[in-house]
């Protein structure tokens, strides 16, 4: 497969982020099996305090932030807006000068849609074109997006497994067609609004060995089957979708310490000689797209956070001597939240839960370690 050509130097575009560390705030708003829906930005609280929480994040040198809009909470009836839950937020992020790529569905959707429609794929443009016009007007600067969040990951967890809504099995790469033709549209539709809007892609980056050798097919095609969705997009896998060169512009990675594994197995833990380095994958996923790379979500629970944050951007500086241009790194969930399944508390933030005034506590050791490694890349830049 070849890589798609580098846009000349001229042409590049700015960095989407002025610093190289962004904070993600959990913003998944899915069904549950059991029909419950999530709502991780009103269970963080960040709805409610989200200007003390870009203050913080201000405070501690991240100058970008990945957030939500939810979309079943705008779209009140077909084609009818409240932006009442969004216009504190867009204005609170405006005020903290921070740079906010806004997911516009990530995993969910207003209930009266049928998912597998051709209505779906218009409602979600529709939609995109008036959060674009929205986002413009409350934004200094040119606006950001990551259109359908991690498709391919969806197409697993609701179109495979029945994880998530749309509780399908066997279904995953008809979803995952289906959620490829709604962020094109969403595209093309935003950049009638806002031509020079910038655009996150942002999709689960794994290794999967075999553990044996019969297995070896199989672990390959989970290994090349994760490029699809991007594939897609950009016009050179499935062309009948409407996906263009064009279309595809920051290409994000979602990277945790348990995206390498077995195939039929358990996870391959950093250390293992089977586990692959990441500045590899990154330089990996460069020779496929020619696009500049952010790793768009990465993180640890509990005392692991320092340590995966030393690795992660241990190797992000390893990748860009390869030239390999990765962006910036997002801490996320940047704030602890709610286990998905059970609501159990997920100590994966810099900060906690709020308190009744809306204080977050921060977790000292991931602060200094973020703290030492702000230094190590400012040291680069000093140089470069």
């Amino acid at each position: 497969m070849s890589a798609f050509r580098e846009e000349p130097a001229c042409g590049r575009k700015r960095a989407i982020t002025p610093t190289p560390f962004l904070g993600g705030f959990e913003c998944s708003t899915h069904r549950r099996a059991d029909g419950r829906r999530l709502d991780l930005i009103a269970a963080t609280g960040h709805d409610i305090w989200a200007a003390s929480d870009y203050a913080a994040l201000r405070a501690r040198g991240l100058g970008g932030a990945r957030d939500g809009l939810r979309w079943h909470r705008i779209e009140v009836a077909p084609g009818c807006y409240d932006w009442s839950s969004a216009l504190p937020m867009l204005r609170a992020a405006r005020d903290s000068g921070l740079r906010v790529i806004w997911d516009l569905c990530h995993y969910g959707w207003p209930d009266d849609i049928d998912i597998w429609s051709d209505a779906f794929v218009a409602r979600f443009a529709d939609f995109a074109s008036h959060a674009a016009r929205v986002v413009a007007a409350e934004t200094d600067g040119t606006p950001a997006f990551c259109t359908v969040n991690e498709i391919s990951y969806w197409a697993w967890a609701g179109g495979d497994v029945a994880r998530m809504a749309p509780l399908a099995l066997e279904r995953g790469p008809e979803l995952k067609r289906q959620l490829v033709r709604a962020s094109i549209a969403a595209t093309r539709s935003i950049r009638e609004v806002v031509p020079d809007a910038r655009f996150l892609h942002a999709e689960p980056l794994i290794h999967v060995i075999s553990g044996h050798p019969e297995g070896e097919g199989a672990a390959n095609a989970y290994r090349s089957v994760q490029y699809e969705a991007l594939d897609m997009v950009s016009g050179r896998l499935c062309p009948e979708l409407g996906g263009d060169p064009g279309c595809l512009d920051i290409v994000g990675v979602n990277f945790y310490p348990d995206n390498q594994w077995v195939h039929g197995g358990g996870t391959i833990p950093l250390g293992h000689h089977a586990y692959r380095p990441l500045r590899h994958m990154l330089a990996d996923v460069h020779a496929l797209f020619a696009r500049p790379i952010l790793v768009a979500e990465t993180g640890a629970e509990g005392s692991a956070r320092p340590a995966w944050l030393h690795y992660v951007c241990s190797e992000v500086r390893a990748a860009r001597r390869m030239g390999v241009p990765v962006e910036g790194i997002c801490l996320y969930p940047v704030v602890d939240y709610p286990g998905w399944d059970n609501e159990r508390p997920c100590a994966v933030g810099l900060f906690s839960t709020p308190d009744p005034d809306g204080r977050r506590s921060c977790d000292p050791d991931f602060a200094a370690e973020l703290a030492r490694q702000q230094g190590l890349f400012a040291d680069i830049s000093g140089t470069s």
